[in-house]
């Protein structure tokens, strides 16, 4: 959930995931997590039981800034950058299905992706429905996969920092080319670590993933630290329970994806009384078929439904 002040969020996090250690360490983690940095759209690794899918005007999400750039992704493009020489192992399929998920979010089979025209920017701070004003997100008519790294010149970090991750956003933004403000207006750079690793404490930090924003001679630049999550087993960040290895990393990743969408450069875009998009609704999963196949997506709040929904 995104906290309004930095510093502030640095301390309730670490508090947070001071509790949330003792809890792990009852079934079986071997160590304390270490005190985080604040991140967004951070989704915990064992949710709460509180389901968020009622309707409440608590949840609504407003934009945080009448800017014209960096408040939602108007034609998102996704990056996924897998990173370190470790991919040459990977037991759970997950760069096929990362692959497959995103080259199927788009056109009319994708009703899911549907539920995030209605967010814009380029209106009034505090605004809560776009309506025909500002620039809106733009359902995509085509895969909004627009290229895939395997940057694997050498092993990446076993425990990266948000630093190397961060860094690594910025390779991937040269690898690709985009190279000024302009594409990355609309880039999101996933950051897919490999079995084995743990990015930023995963899991011991207690979470599945984050997105953030990262300054960089291109620009300032999205990204998303999205750590190897079939290594924590099957049930890990969904709330499907039928063993499937899959669901937890994709459902992760749509939360992701979302926030990064409609809260494009943190936090400047669209929150609401239980966090980002895909805070409010991290108790709704759902399995979607599209043109590639079938995937755990995660539940988005829709202020026009004033409700959790996996579809527009």
């Amino acid at each position: 959930m995104r906290k309004p002040f930095k510093a502030v969020a640095h301390t309730l996090t670490a508090l947070a995931l001071a509790a949330f250690g003792t809890t792990t360490l009852a079934t079986g983690a071997s160590a304390q997590p270490a005190p985080a940095p604040a991140h967004f759209g951070l989704k915990p690794l064992h949710p709460g039981t509180a389901l968020r899918s009622a309707a409440t005007t608590n949840n609504t999400l407003s934009v945080r800034s009448n800017a014209t750039q960096g408040v939602v992704s108007p034609t998102p493009k996704v990056y996924l950058v897998f990173w370190g020489s470790q991919w040459s192992s990977d037991p759970a399929g997950v760069a096929p299905d990362m692959q497959n998920m995103f080259k199927g979010l788009y056109g009319s089979q994708d009703t899911w992706g549907t539920i995030l025209d209605q967010y814009c920017e380029g209106v009034a701070r505090g605004t809560t429905t776009c309506g025909t004003k500002g620039v809106h997100v733009q359902h995509p008519a085509s895969s909004p996969l627009a290229g895939v790294w395997f940057d694997n010149s050498a092993a990446a970090p076993t425990s990266a920092t948000t630093t190397q991750i961060a860094a690594e956003a910025g390779k991937a933004a040269a690898h690709f080319g985009n190279t000024t403000q302009a594409p990355n207006l609309n880039a999101q750079y996933v950051v897919v670590s490999a079995t084995g690793t743990h990015p930023d404490g995963f899991p011991n930090s207690g979470f599945c993933a984050w997105h953030d924003k990262t300054s960089s001679s291109y620009g300032t630049l999205a990204y998303t630290n999205l750590p190897y999550i079939p290594d924590n087993g099957a049930g890990a960040c969904t709330t499907f329970t039928d063993g499937r290895l899959l669901s937890g990393i994709e459902s992760t990743e749509t939360h992701e994806y979302a926030e990064t969408v409609t809260d494009f450069w943190p936090s400047i875009g669209w929150n609401g009384g239980g966090g980002e998009i895909g805070d409010e609704c991290e108790n709704l999963d759902a399995y979607v078929t599209l043109s590639t196949g079938t995937f755990d997506l995660q539940g988005l709040w829709s202020n026009s439904a004033n409700k959790c929904v996996t579809h527009g």
